[in-house]
C-alpha cells in the first residue's frame, strides 16, 4: 500500500531521543521512515505529535484528537507508541493503563487509519529486585499490547524479533533512548514490516567488544546516575515531566520532505 500520510504519535522515542539533531529536533526512527514513505509519493505529508515524558492518558487524551483531524483513511499511516512512562512509574495502575491503551487504539482503527503497534524489550541487564520487576511490568504490558492486536486490525511490530534492541551500543549514554544507529535500525524495522525499501541487514548484530575495565565502568556509571538518574527523581518529587511545555515537532502533516 501507498500511503499518503504518516501520524507518530507517542512520547520520547517516536519524538526521536537521542537521535542526530537536525533544525534543533531529535530526527529519529519516525522521520527516517517518512523519508522512505516520500520517497513513493509526491504529494506525502507527515506529522510528529509525539512529546518526551508523555503519560498514555496524556497521548490518548491530547495527541489522538489532534490526530484524527487528519487521518483519510487507509492510505494515512498512524504509529501509536505509549504507556512506557507510565510503567516506569512507582504508582503505575495496570487496569487503568490498558485500558486507556485498548481505547486510543480501538479510536484511531474505528476512524479508518492503518494502525503500528510496538512492544519494547522487556529484560534488562543485571539481577535483583529492579531488573524483576522491570520483567514483570514491561512483559505485561507486551501482553496487553499483543492482545490488543488480536482484537484489532493493527500492524504489530514485536521488540522480541529485532534481537539488536537487547544490545546496550545501541542506546544513548542515558541508557534508555536509542542512539543513532538504533533509531535507524528501528526505522528499517517498520519498513521491514510495512513491505517497503530497507536495508535487509537491520537484524545483523554488532561484533563483541573486550569488556570495560571495572573502574571505568564504575565511573561511568556515576556519571550516568549524576547526569540522567537524580534528575529524573527530582521530576519526579516535584511532579514535573521532561516534556512540560513542549509541543510536537511537527503538530499538523507537512509536505515531506521539508
Amino acid at each position: 500500500m501507498q500511503f499518503d500520510r504518516f501520524i507518530a504519535l507517542g512520547d520520547s522515542m517516536t519524538e526521536g531521543m537521542t537521535d542526530e539533531i537536525i533544525d534543533g529536533n531529535f530526527r529519529g526512527w519516525a522521520d527516517r521512515v517518512a523519508d522512505v514513505l516520500a520517497d513513493e509519493n509526491p504529494n506525502f505529508t507527515y506529522a510528529n505529535l509525539a512529546i518526551r515524558g508523555k503519560l498514555l492518558r496524556q497521548v490518548v487524551e491530547e495527541q489522538i484528537p489532534v490526530a484524527l483531524k487528519f487521518v483519510e483513511g487507509k492510505n494515512t499511516l498512524v504509529s501509536f507508541h505509549a504507556g512506557a512512562n507510565d510503567v516506569l512509574r512507582p504508582n503505575y495502575k495496570p487496569e487503568i493503563s490498558l485500558a486507556q491503551y485498548e481505547r486510543g487504539v480501538k479510536t484511531l482503527t474505528d476512524a479508518g487509519a492503518t494502525v503500528i503497534l510496538f512492544t519494547v524489550v522487556d529484560k534488562v541487564d543485571g539481577k535483583g529486585k529492579t531488573a524483576d520487576l522491570w520483567h514483570q511490568r514491561f512483559s505485561a504490558f507486551n501482553e496487553n499490547v499483543r492482545a490488543v492486536a488480536k482484537k484489532h486490525p493493527v500492524i504489530l511490530f514485536e521488540a522480541k524479533d529485532a534481537e539488536f534492541l537487547n544490545d546496550r551500543r545501541f542506546l544513548a549514554f542515558d541508557r534508555l533512548h536509542m542512539n543513532s544507529e538504533g533509531h535507524r535500525r528501528l526505522a528499517q524495522a517498520v519498513l521491514a514490516g510495512l513491505d517497503k525499501p530497507h536495508d535487509k541487514n537491520w537484524r545483523d548484530p554488532l561484533p563483541p567488544v573486550k569488556k570495560k575495565n571495572k573502574i571505568v565502568s564504575t565511573v561511568i556509571t556515576f556519571a550516568w546516575m549524576i547526569t540522567f538518574v537524580l534528575p529524573w527523581i527530582w521530576r519526579r518529587i516535584r511532579g514535573k515531566s521532561s516534556g512540560d511545555g513542549r509541543s510536537g515537532k511537527y503538530e499538523s502533516p507537512i509536505r515531506w520532505p521539508k
